[in-house]
């Protein structure tokens, strides 16, 4: 045993430094000017000790991940890919990505959905209490979508979609709206919302007569699909992980 093991924990600045916050010695410069929260209490003492399993520990806010076995990645779903971990009628689909690096890790399930024929950024992990509450609609977890729609999109319309558009099964407001380009009788469009109906996006702009023909989701929160090619799946970073973490009030 080591002198910063005890029954009673494990010394704050090296739980920090395994999780590659920072070295111990910058994680002690951490905790000294008051920027480590445990539980909720700023720690000023480097003597503090606790056990990862059971602390929640925040730097300058940002919850820190301190379980190994925990994992989040970013998956580009490409389009005719089913958002499934298996499919019985043999249709490409998530969980086919994962085979032969991923496989193994237990629990590892995508968070929502996107339809077969939208692309884009489609987060997987296997903890449990973040993606529930990143699909629960009561955070209000944000989404942006590039879309290609048919017609050139009237000024305006932005205007209207966020102050409510009704469909069918009630009233849908996006929280930020774009036009990026318009040419050859279609619009370019980005649209932020924190709906997380069925098709929303599809039926949205079909019921403002300008139907999609393309579909990508390039964010969730702040996680941004970035230049991360189709089919690929990478690591969240701890700093990805750490908005996530922020956003649903975790």
């Amino acid at each position: 045993m080591t002198s910063d093991e005890h029954p009673d924990g494990i010394r704050l600045q090296k739980v920090l430094s395994q999780a590659g916050v920072a070295s111990r010695r910058a994680a002690e410069d951490l905790i000294a000017a008051g920027r480590v929260e445990v539980d909720g209490e700023v720690v000023t003492e480097l003597g503090r000790r606790v056990h990862p399993d059971e602390a929640v520990i925040h730097v300058d806010g940002t919850r820190v991940n301190l379980r190994d076995d925990l994992v989040y990645l970013a998956f580009n779903k490409p389009k005719g890919v089913h958002s499934t971990m298996s499919d019985d009628r043999g249709r490409p689909c998530v969980g086919d990505y994962l085979r032969g690096r991923w496989e193994e890790t237990p629990g590892v399930v995508h968070v929502g959905r996107l339809d077969e024929n939208t692309e884009g950024l489609l987060l997987l992990t296997n903890d449990g209490d973040l993606g529930h509450r990143l699909m629960h609609p009561s955070y209000r977890v944000l989404k942006t979508y590039f879309a290609e729609v048919e017609g050139l999109v009237p000024r305006g319309l932005g205007k209207e979609l966020r102050a409510g558009w009704e469909l069918p099964d009630g009233i849908v407001k996006v929280d930020q709206f774009r036009v990026k380009d318009m040419h050859s009788g279609r619009s370019m469009i980005e649209l932020v919302i924190h709906e997380g109906r069925k098709h929303i996006v599809r039926r949205l702009m079909a019921a403002t007569g300008h139907p999609v023909r393309k579909l990508v989701r390039t964010a969730v929160g702040d996680v941004q699909l970035g230049n991360q090619r189709p089919g690929t799946i990478r690591r969240l970073n701890r700093g990805e992980v750490g908005t996530l973490y922020r956003t649903v009030g975790l």
